[in-house]
């Protein structure tokens, strides 16, 4: 008998989708569902969507549907189908007992992509933390559907075996994760705090998968992290220094790219690294620019960050990938108080982008012009470290100083 390895076997998948009432362009949706599947290391035989005043609570897509969508299987050979939406309990297994092949969602391929791509301690444990909440409220579904098949999308992170406890060994599991977390979330604080007494300004890099965001902060810091042209190509948070004019220096953040339709449960799960940017004193959007679904994905970022409360922040936008235009455009963000035309490529706008963070931070800056005694001395390394350093002077009478400093750090002078 010859044995077949099922985890090298490239699986052809269908995506689905249901356009409900004009609310959103679902060719679109499928088409990054598509980039989604191919990331996870899938083929897209082929695209089915039903237009419905409603998603079928039962089935996903109607009665007809299901019928065209069993012959479109056979037809084209499929090993599965991605449905654009997050299934119920209910519709994985209607649809796994109608269909006879391996059923995932939106939210599935995602947490797949997630735990393939984690590598940290801390991204592994809220990938699987993600993962656990999602199957404990599909478990019926999810075991007949992922059992088909021996590997493949569906199956990375915990895997199969975890899918076999109970509910009540998979709830022990998550209030297990969640205290790692919260240990976790504690050494987050701890490190903000330190920051703060050194009184360096934050700024989160925040944008779209593949926006562009870890190319941006390789070019501007050798920063050295993992990037390519894949959905999430980065999860875990990386914080680097950048120089800036007149001596000073501002800390970069990563985070995570967003991503239409984020399933709740990676919100939930990736909270303690997305509030990086609730923490941070400015926000830079990175966008891309060559995308012609660049208004939406920017409107999914804001979305997103409202959802994590991420308000009265100052923005500078970075319309990216400028190297990809054929004809460069106006481009504008209103909802930003900057808009820079960049390219992590080239390196164009960068040295812009630096000037304004330079500016923004003399702008919370008070001037000063002092003439220190020799034995306060130690106050020059406070001043470097909370601003500017514009001057210093030795003289016989004391350290002549000409320096911007913080707002925070100007009483301690």
């Amino acid at each position: 008998m010859q044995l077949y390895d099922m985890s090298q076997i490239e699986e052809r998948v269908i995506l689905v989708g249901v356009q409900e009432n004009d609310r959103e362009n679902t060719e679109e949706s499928l088409e990054e569902l598509g980039e989604l599947a191919r990331t996870a290391g899938a083929q897209v035989a082929g695209t089915l969507i039903q237009n419905r005043e409603a998603i079928h609570p039962v089935t996903y897509v109607g009665k007809g549907k299901l019928e065209e969508l069993k012959g479109l299987v056979y037809a084209l050979d499929a090993t599965g189908i991605i449905c654009d939406d997050e299934l119920s309990a209910v519709q994985l297994r209607n649809l796994e007992q109608s269909l006879e092949c391996k059923i995932m969602d939106r939210t599935l391929l995602i947490l797949d992509i997630f735990a393939a791509r984690a590598t940290s301690s801390e991204g592994k444990i809220q990938v699987e933390l993600a993962q656990l909440r999602y199957r404990a409220a599909r478990l019926v579904g999810l075991r007949n559907s992922l059992s088909r098949l021996g590997g493949g999308i569906g199956t990375r992170g915990p895997g199969e075996k975890k899918l076999e406890m109970d509910r009540r060994l998979i709830h022990t599991r998550i209030g297990l994760l969640k205290r790692e977390l919260e240990d976790v979330k504690q050494h987050r604080e701890l490190i903000r705090k330190q920051r703060a007494k050194t009184h360096k300004k934050v700024a989160a890099l925040v944008g779209y998968t593949s926006a562009g965001k870890s190319s941006m902060l390789n070019a501007l810091t050798d920063a050295g992290i993992y990037e390519d042209e894949m959905l999430f190509s980065t999860l875990d948070t990386t914080t680097r220094a950048l120089k800036l004019s007149g001596k000073q220096e501002i800390l970069l953040t990563d985070t995570v790219g967003f991503i239409q339709k984020l399933p709740h449960h990676l919100i939930e799960a990736f909270k303690s690294t997305l509030e990086e940017a609730r923490y941070a004193d400015i926000i830079i959007h990175v966008v891309d620019a060559s995308n012609p679904r660049m208004d939406t994905q920017m409107h999914v970022v804001y979305e997103t960050l409202r959802q994590l409360q991420v308000e009265n922040k100052l923005i500078v936008t970075l319309f990216n990938k400028q190297d990809r235009l054929c004809v460069p455009g106006g481009f504008r963000d209103f909802r930003a108080d900057y808009s820079i035309l960049t390219s992590s490529k080239t390196g164009q706008g960068l040295e812009e982008l630096r000037e304004v963070l330079a500016e923004i931070l003399r702008e919370g800056q008070i001037y000063i012009e002092r003439l220190y005694p020799y034995e306060k001395a130690g106050l020059l390394q406070l001043i470097r470290q909370g601003g500017e350093l514009l001057e210093e002077e030795y003289l016989p009478e004391g350290i002549s100083v000409k320096a911007f400093v913080s707002k925070e750090i100007y009483p301690k002078i």
